[in-house]
């Protein structure tokens, strides 16, 4: 169906009135339509206007628009971002129902950035665009600056981008200098023996870090909450025959369960029906408002909803993947335990500093051990980068196959391991 720029403004009208009639509290919602290259680049710069150069996101554009070239995937319908105003892409490709779904999806990502607790408190929606542009204007100069260019920009960058996961997992909580030691860009910040460039540089990546923080231990209820709200406006709306059949079918597209992995927006559009089925409207605000994705699967992912999602855990025997947990009888609690220790930030290890050897002022680190053993290749390459910008020697602590080991990189990045008794 043909549709102009004015059938989109007209339609987001009526959906943004639906959304307040609904209880739905969101920023000033703007919309920017633009090219499927377009959205594989925002992709690529995670959906920001203005971002530091690095080769980081070149690749991630050429191996999105690879995969889309010889079609092994496809695009996002919309991509927005946590600002105020919320700003968000269409795509003109879209057909007109697409882009009624999208927008209406849109407008639970609004609200859900305006107020959960996570974004309230980890996050400052109104500088959002500007912090981002100021970080690339600020990175740029840098590469610019005869005494320092570019190669020695991205080797910052580099090892920041290395270990720009480990830090405050606490969203919203401020520590000391003294108390940041699961903050190993702040702890090296505070205590290394950087240029002022260097500082600021990583705190560059630092900064973006913790904006993103909050969508990542959402994601699940971020979109899930999106998905619910887009389909309980499009049903109050007076759709046309061909325009409600295209309805379905997407919304169950983007619902479909999928095979082997965990689809966010099926789980937590599940969780939320059901939530407001037991317990009314008022519910799912407050359960919005609260949550994040652990503590929402921990609380509110119930034994039939197991059964429900079909969910269950599989790993490895040998060279074969076989299930372990099913929901039946107690198995229901390992699948949801295991899904709460595989969300948001859980996925990712946890490393926090130790002390600095009075020895030979090494930087010691420790590896929350929780039963998973780091990945030996991604785990030397990142500290041979931590040597690169400490300066002298690092080593972490950490367990494999059941052993305690330290794993040393010391000068010329040359990596040993050291068994603990």
């Amino acid at each position: 169906m043909e549709y102009t720029n004015k059938d989109l403004e007209t339609w987001g009208h009526i959906i943004e009135s639906k959304a307040e009639e609904s209880g739905l509290d969101f920023y000033p919602q703007e919309f920017e339509i633009i090219s499927y290259k377009d959205m594989i680049a925002y992709e690529a710069y995670v959906g920001m206007p203005s971002r530091y150069p690095h080769w980081s996101f070149g690749k991630a554009y050429d191996r999105s628009e690879s995969l889309y070239k010889y079609n092994l995937t496809g695009l996002p319908y919309e991509m927005v971002i946590n600002s105020n105003p919320c700003l968000a892409y269409l795509m003109k490709d879209n057909t007109l129902l697409l882009q009624i779904l999208t927008m209406a999806h849109v407008y639970g990502h609004n609200d859900f950035f305006k107020n959960n607790r996570l974004f309230k408190e980890g996050t400052n929606a109104s500088y959002a665009i500007e912090m981002f542009k100021n970080h690339a204007d600020m990175i740029r100069e840098y590469v610019n600056d005869p005494s320092i260019g570019y190669e020695e920009v991205e080797k910052i960058l580099n090892t920041a981008h290395a270990i720009r996961f480990q830090t405050v997992r606490t969203v919203g909580l401020k520590k000391t200098e003294e108390e940041c030691k699961d903050d190993i860009i702040a702890f090296i910040i505070n205590h290394g023996t950087l240029e002022e460039w260097q500082k600021n540089v990583l705190n560059v990546v630092r900064n973006e870090t913790l904006y993103f923080i909050p969508q990542i231990e959402t994601k699940i209820m971020n979109e899930g909450w999106a998905s619910y709200w887009h389909y309980k406006i499009l049903n109050q709306l007076n759709l046309t025959a061909s325009l409600y059949v295209e309805f379905i079918k997407r919304h169950n597209d983007v619902i479909a369960p999928t095979m082997g992995s965990i689809n966010p927006y099926y789980v937590g559009f599940k969780m939320f029906e059901n939530l407001e089925k037991k317990y009314g409207i008022d519910k799912i605000f407050e359960v919005r408002m609260l949550e994040r994705d652990e503590s929402f699967i921990r609380r509110y992912l119930t034994e039939e909803l197991c059964y429900e999602l079909n969910l269950f855990e599989y790993g490895k025997r040998g060279d074969d993947y076989v299930v372990r947990e099913i929901p039946d009888g107690d198995g229901w609690l390992k699948i949801r335990n295991t899904l709460c220790n595989l969300c948001g930030m859980n996925l990712i290890p946890n490393i926090v500093v130790d002390s600095i050897s009075k020895k030979d002022t090494a930087l010691v680190l420790n590896h929350i051990y929780e039963g998973r053993e780091l990945n030996s290749s991604y785990m030397e390459a990142t500290l041979k980068y931590l040597y690169e910008l400490w300066g002298y020697p690092v080593r972490l602590n950490t367990k494999l196959k059941d052993e305690s080991v330290q794993v040393c990189c010391n000068e010329n990045k040359k990596i040993s391991y050291i068994t603990l008794r």
